[in-house]
């Protein structure tokens, strides 16, 4: 059998190491998770790479896109459409109008402060 790892380029066989890579999960009670996710937040840092951190793993460099994440249902993209007025097959406009409505819900925060 060839070695086609070394044949691969250095890029692919990077990302072939990170596919043999295993997500662990911890359950923590609520203050320890709270804890880690705030001091994360604070340093600007996953919570995946504030655990590296603690355990003193590397960390990795590459840049990464801060975005907030949520999983939506069928229902919920009737729900939300419902409240915007839109048809549930207008997917990428009802996410337009959940960004306006997660602006305006920090922009109201930071109001009343």
């Amino acid at each position: 059998m060839s070695n086609t790892k070394s044949k691969l380029p250095e890029k692919w066989q990077q990302s072939q190491k990170a596919a043999k890579a295993t997500q662990v999960a911890f359950d923590l009670d609520e203050k320890f998770q709270y804890s880690i996710r705030k001091a994360a937040l604070d340093s600007g840092v996953s919570p995946s790479d504030q655990i590296r951190t603690i355990l003193g793993l590397e960390v990795s460099k590459r840049p990464k896109r801060p975005r907030l994440t949520v999983s939506l249902s069928l229902d919920d993209y009737q729900i939300l459409a419902e409240k915007y007025g839109l048809d549930s097959e207008e997917q990428l406009e009802i996410k337009k109008r959940v960004l306006d409505d997660l602006v305006n819900y920090v922009t109201d925060e930071l109001i009343d402060r």
